[in-house]
């Protein structure tokens, strides 16, 4: 089990994320974005697309950054929330993708947002590089495991943990001369991630390292997991 980490932000203070989003520009054409959205790797066009979230009518993103995920799901006549930490990512992604039917994109505290929405549930949740590598998972996946349907997905992708250095790891958000800002990101081996979920009820627990394009390049970590139907006959 996961040696529960409780800073202030979970996700990192949403000034952080601000900057972040507003250092993002959206270069591509929408038709571009819809296309490349489901990007659980960092490479354009490598990796699974969203089969990994099998066939859900309704989808929860955590940390979803510009939105396209979420719009690409909608696209498909899926009803896809997002929450984000960042104001601006909420009003880029609104004002981008809005008028698609089924959206709804939400600024909050993914922690926060879990708990306050008690009683709703989704077919998937999902994280791509998103709001699961910043959150303790000690608090975050019995949350998300309340909010899954029964036999409803979760699936997240992030990097993979450098050799020797697992657990939380703190980052200066703003470098060793700005603000008092910091973060943490969690990080285990595949292996460990797969124990970690199993540890907390999920079933069908797949943690692997996606090989990069190259083989010299840094691979992806994708994780999926379900949460066990009513009828584990199922």
């Amino acid at each position: 089990m996961t040696t529960p980490v409780h800073p202030t932000h979970a996700t990192g203070p949403s000034e952080y994320w601000d900057r972040y989003g507003i250092g993002q520009a959206d270069t591509e054409t929408p038709e571009e974005a819809l296309k490349h959205a489901f990007g659980w790797c960092q490479y354009k066009g490598h990796g699974p697309g969203d089969e990994l979230l099998g066939q859900p009518a309704t989808a929860l993103e955590l940390g979803f950054g510009r939105g396209n995920a979420v719009a690409a799901l909608a696209a498909k006549g899926i009803t896809t929330h997002g929450v984000d930490i960042s104001s601006v990512q909420c009003q880029r992604a609104a004002a981008r993708w809005g008028h698609l039917p089924g959206v709804d994109f939400i600024q909050a505290d993914v922690l926060d947002y879990l708990a306050d929405v008690a009683g709703r549930r989704w077919d998937a949740i999902y994280s791509i590089w998103g709001a699961a590598w910043f959150t303790d998972p000690a608090r975050l996946l019995p949350a998300v495991l309340d909010r899954l349907e029964p036999g409803g997905r979760l699936a997240f992708s992030h990097a993979p943990a450098v050799p020797g250095a697992y657990g939380p790891q703190g980052i200066y958000g703003a470098g060793f001369t700005g603000p008092q800002v910091w973060l943490y990101r969690w990080a285990y081996e595949a292996a460990t991630w797969a124990d970690i979920l199993s540890d907390h009820g999920y079933v069908d627990v797949d943690a692997r390292i996606h090989p990069a394009p190259e083989q010299e390049l840094l691979g992806t970590l994708i994780v999926s997991a379900r949460r066990p139907p009513d009828n584990l006959s199922d």
